[in-house]
């Protein structure tokens, strides 16, 4: 339909509204807002309410339809149920509206991961990256480290040094690099110089695989028997290991004011600046590499396939969700709306809402692809598929 027939349909409700209304003895008002006229279904908010262009906004945008479809009611009290529903539709719009999909038009969710969308990494990728524009893969045999554009997918370059390769965090304009060793490796790359070997900043605890940064210090999670953190100081660079209160730490996160580790005793808990424990809260079994949403913790517990939905602020335990596809959940991505999960065992990924926890269903990555490491860059999920050296794009 042309730009003129869209112009006549909308006149047309319009008129036919107006109609209704006045054949009901009540009439609907035209107002003028931000120099537009505009004509709202309801006969009780004439436009010289001081709340009219206000009214409209709530009206268009979807964040109320009023009491009845020619009525707002706007005198009356708005009982507390109400005012939930009126804030989670404010929430769900500026979250659609604002995101990175929302501007790419983008408003579909995959059905899996197609072949088309596969760029081939390095042997047994684990944890992957977005530092705005490329994707930083640790391959975790081949010790390699891979940049992927993220607007084609397009392998740009491999450094190489990296032995188990397994966290990656994105900050100071650097990449920093997990070595599951024993001693633990510090690895860091400086995207602006060609590539080639990664270089050694430090030795930190055994087996580190989650890292994370707190605006000034590299964290690593340390699995290895003795259990520990690794809190590292960049300018100078020192290094200090923690082992109270830990059992086999393996994932790790920042929220803006604390550190926090999962832990093989079946909890995730809460550091303070020197990684003494604050908080050890309850999860799921084995639980593994988790996602702050800007609220809450998503925690997946790998050995009772659910995930657990901590409040940050609190430590308090939302909800534990199961089904919707889990099976080995092993990592937590968030991209701004969504909670992305994957299993290594189950061939797939897991989708929630994360405003209210609604799932959105599994999606397959693929037979023996075994879905492991993932992020967002905004505008899509980015998975790594251990099993067959590819990072897939979601």
């Amino acid at each position: 339909m042309g730009v003129r027939g869209i112009q006549y349909r909308a006149l047309a409700l319009a008129f036919a509204m107006t109609l209704a209304a006045a054949c009901s003895g009540l009439k609907a008002d035209t107002g003028t807002c931000g120099g537009q006229m505009i004509t709202l279904p309801f006969t009780d908010v004439p436009a010289g309410n001081t709340f009219f262009c206000s009214i409209a906004e709530a009206f268009f945008s979807g964040l109320t339809n009023g009491t009845t479809g020619t009525t707002y009611s706007p005198a009356l009290n708005v009982p507390r149920e109400q005012m939930a529903a009126f804030i989670t539709r404010t929430m769900d719009q500026s979250l659609k509206r604002g995101s990175a999909r929302a501007a790419a038009k983008q408003w579909w969710t995959p059905a899996g991961v197609l072949n088309m969308a596969l760029t081939t990494v390095g042997s047994v990728p684990e944890l992957v990256e977005s530092d705005g524009a490329d994707l930083w893969v640790a391959n975790f045999i081949s010790g390699t480290v891979s940049r992927v554009r993220a607007s084609d997918g397009k392998l740009l370059e491999t450094w190489t040094g990296a032995t188990q390769a397994g966290g990656v965090v994105v900050a100071t304009g650097r990449i920093f690099i997990a070595g599951g060793d024993s001693p633990g490796n510090l690895y860091v790359i400086d995207p602006k110089q060609a590539a080639g070997a990664v270089t050694l900043l430090t030795n930190v605890g055994d087996s580190p695989q989650g890292i994370t940064f707190d605006g000034a210090r590299v964290w690593t999670a340390n699995f290895g028997s003795s259990g520990s953190v690794s809190i590292v100081t960049l300018n100078p660079t020192g290094v200090t290991t923690v082992t109270t209160g830990l059992n086999r730490p393996i994932g790790m996160l920042y929220d803006g004011t604390n550190v926090w580790v999962t832990d093989q005793d079946d909890a995730i808990k809460k550091l303070d600046s020197n990684g003494n424990v604050l908080q050890s809260v309850p999860v799921g079994t084995g639980p593994h590499t988790p996602v702050f949403d800007g609220t809450n913790i998503w925690v997946p517990n790998n050995n009772s396939n659910t995930v657990t939905v901590v409040r940050a602020a609190t430590g308090t335990v939302l909800a534990t969700l199961s089904g919707n596809g889990m099976n080995s959940p092993d990592v937590a991505a968030f991209d701004g709306e969504r909670v992305l999960i994957t299993n290594q065992t189950g061939n797939s990924v897991s989708l929630w809402k994360a405003a209210d926890l609604t799932p959105l269903g599994s999606f397959p990555t693929g037979p023996s692809s075994q879905p492991f490491g993932a992020c967002s860059d905004g505008l899509n999920f980015w998975i790594a598929l251990s099993g067959t050296g590819k990072l897939a794009r979601f």
